[in-house]
């Protein structure tokens, strides 16, 4: 029988050694151990216990295609889980690591094919949150950790959210608050010239490419099992998520009150999730809504992203309607969880 879910909570800036310690304790006999990252919530296994790692993949009932991302604590690490480490890559962990830059590399055979779904890249990443760090230290051992929610539901944000999706699944949340970037790591491809930034997320491609140079962004289906969150639909609310087109504040407003009329008109009043000069514009009477803030504030943005979802969620409306934000920075990252999200389009 499984253990229950216990949730021990820990100062995000100052996490205390002694709840680490045991956290960490828990994970090297085989437990699984939900901890913040400054992305969103991880669910942890040993990432060298294979049947830990297949815990995971049931916990999450995630499908055994799809390969986890390995977290360790220092880029001395990085030769634990991989056999090489290319120069762009290193060149790119000195400046982002600690951070959600995640790098696609080759995999060390001493790691288990579960982790990796039997691909021989593994996705590595050092997380900058003092919690994520401060367990990684007191296991000794690389972490493989997905997001900790139910697979292909919204990421989790707050501890909160993992004991929704995921109560009697994993043994222990270690509740650090919510996370301060509020989307998933990036996911680079470093091998391929140009470089190809398979997932968009907290590292901007404007970033990489001062670095780096051009990059591309990889085609619908490329490399598609080489990455976490690359299927089409993915980090989806239980609601109906519609994207409704326009280019301005009030065009945006107009078509989601157009929509939120029909739905209201069909009895499904619908939630609205959008930044705060789309709210300021719409006319129509509408269920709840979820500001998202100003839309130059695309940190703040892709910080309250799935909370929003969530809140939504909470609500029991069927159908939220939202838009997508502007194509730049976090923005991209922003819009490839809501295009995932609203996949396929059911009106």
């Amino acid at each position: 029988m499984p253990s229950p879910t216990v949730v021990w909570k820990i100062d995000p800036g100052h996490p205390s050694p002694e709840i680490l310690a045991e956290a960490a304790a828990r994970l090297l006999r085989g437990e699984l151990v939900a901890f913040p990252t400054e992305t969103v919530y991880g669910l942890g296994a040993n990432a060298f216990d294979a049947e830990a790692v297949r815990r995971i993949f049931e916990a999450k009932q995630r499908p055994f295609d799809d390969p986890l991302i390995v977290h360790i604590a220092k880029v001395e690490d990085v030769q634990m889980v991989a056999t090489d480490f290319p120069a762009m890559a290193a060149r790119l962990a000195s400046l982002f690591w600690p951070g959600p830059l995640t790098l696609l590399l080759p995999r060390h055979a001493a790691l288990p094919g579960e982790v990796t779904s039997g691909l021989d890249t593994v996705a590595v990443r050092i997380p900058s949150h003092p919690v994520a760090l401060g367990l990684l230290g007191a296991c000794g051992v690389p972490i493989a950790a997905p997001s900790a929610n139910r697979f292909g539901h919204t990421s989790p944000t707050s501890a909160a959210h993992v004991l929704e999706d995921l109560d009697g699944a994993v043994e222990v949340i270690l509740d650090g608050g919510p996370t301060p970037v509020g989307i998933e790591s990036t996911v680079v491809d470093v091998r391929p010239t140009p470089a190809v930034i398979l997932r968009p997320g907290g590292v901007t491609r404007e970033q990489l490419e001062a670095v780096i140079g051009p990059m591309r962004y990889a085609e619908p289906g490329e490399r598609q099992a080489a990455s976490p969150g690359r299927l089409p639909r993915h980090y989806a609310p239980r609601a109906e998520l519609i994207l409704c087109p326009g280019d301005t504040a009030q065009t945006i407003a107009a078509s989601i009150d157009d929509h939120a009329r029909r739905l209201a008109a069909s009895g499904r009043p619908p939630g609205v999730l959008a930044v705060s000069e789309v709210h300021r514009e719409l006319r129509s009477s509408l269920g709840p809504v979820f500001d998202l803030g100003g839309q130059d504030d695309l940190l703040g943005i892709a910080r309250r992203l799935f909370l929003g979802l969530r809140t939504l969620e909470a609500a029991s409306v069927e159908v939220i309607l939202s838009h997508l934000m502007p194509a730049h920075g976090l923005g991209l990252a922003v819009n490839d969880r809501l295009r995932r999200a609203a996949h396929p389009p059911r009106e």
